[in-house]
């Protein structure tokens, strides 16, 4: 079991639950040591002085806070530790808000919360089963590790989770950030229809596991191969063009039709209950020794089947997602496949399963 990075008391009103902070996430980054190039030695950061370039003990370094060019308030570590807030005992609900009023871009870091002990259990059920019927969140502040947080207590999954949020000043403006915001455009009605009903036909269900971190795949396949002594072959992919603003009726049209073939192929892999077909029942007559079919109208029979097989599989990849693409894609080690679309691997994997003509 993790051990908690905190524990004290969660209250709201007169009500208290000792409980118990435990990290919700965990990064898979893959890390890396420095070394000088063409040797083993580890490179490390020291701190030195900017102007002497002589090392400087840690004891000796100060804050400052910079007024002018080369002016600095002094500030010593003691009297940033006189006015931390130190360490909370108490996460204390303020008040309620709707979940629905709160921007995801206020929320940082997710944290689970736990009883500290099952003589808990019933008030940690109590706050749980509450909120998640009333579908709010609790606020509170909440000091830790020396930084105080402005905090969601939300109920997911029948238990508690902790969410550290930005304050409103830490929100940049869009408006201010971001270069070529549209104010007003003109759009008609029917590309507006047709864009709603490109994104209903490509709905899906949120299903987390389908999802994965496709550049850290790579670095770990980059490390076996460069361990292997295999060929590293490096190539940015082909580059993603910009849909024509004069094209763009054509292309949400195209983009429907391939969608709904999609759905339909999909629909018609389900079961659909109904019995076959009269003929595929049928027993087939003897014919007293005779063949009932010449040479050639079996090798047209498989060269069709040939073809009902191709056929088929491309079906069968137009049903997946692009994340079962994507691993299909890394089995067989296409590449360029992180760079690609959904489309463009399917293309990638169909061409990779026809079979190549040999040489004359």
């Amino acid at each position: 079991m993790a051990r908690p990075v905190w524990t004290g008391v969660l209250s709201f009103g007169l009500v208290t639950v000792p409980v118990a902070l435990y990290t919700a996430t965990r990064s898979h980054d893959v890390r890396f040591h420095q070394l000088q190039r063409g040797t083993s030695d580890r490179v490390r950061n020291k701190r030195v002085n900017e102007r002497t370039g002589r090392e400087v003990d840690f004891g000796d370094i100060v804050k400052g806070y910079e007024v002018t060019e080369g002016e600095y308030v002094i500030v010593e570590p003691d009297e940033l530790e006189q006015i931390s807030p130190g360490r909370s005992k108490t996460i204390d609900i303020g008040g309620f808000v709707d979940l629905a009023e709160v921007d995801p871009i206020f929320f940082d870091k997710t944290y689970y919360l736990g009883p500290r002990g099952k003589e808990y259990a019933k008030v940690y059920a109590l706050l749980v089963e509450a909120l998640e019927h009333a579908n709010k969140a609790g606020l509170a502040m909440f000091s830790m590790r020396g930084k105080e947080y402005l905090t969601a207590v939300r109920s997911e999954g029948g238990l508690l989770e902790l969410h550290t949020m930005h304050f409103a000043d830490e929100v940049r403006d869009p408006r201010t950030e971001v270069d070529n915001l549209p104010e007003k455009v003109d759009l008609s009605e029917q590309e507006v229809k047709t864009a709603e009903q490109l994104i209903g036909a490509l709905a899906i269900d949120w299903e987390p596991e389908d999802w994965h971190d496709t550049y850290e795949e790579q670095v770990r396949k980059l490390i076996e191969d460069k361990l292997a002594g295999r060929e590293i072959a490096v190539s940015a992919g082909p580059e993603p063009e910009a849909t024509n603003v004069i094209d763009l009726m054509d292309a949400l049209r195209r983009s429907l039709d391939t969608a709904r073939e999609g759905k339909a192929a999909e629909r018609a892999k389900k079961p659909s209950g109904r019995s076959a077909p009269a003929a595929a029942a049928r027993t087939p007559k003897t014919t007293g020794g005779k063949k009932s079919t010449s040479a050639k109208t079996a090798t047209a029979t498989r060269a069709t089947g040939k073809k009902r097989a191709s056929a088929t599989g491309a079906q069968q990849l137009s049903q997946l997602t692009k994340a079962e693409l994507y691993k299909r894609a890394t089995d067989l080690d296409i590449p360029h496949r992180s760079t690609m679309t959904r489309d463009q691997l399917q293309e990638a994997l169909e061409q990779a399963g026809r079979p190549r003509r040999a040489a004359s």
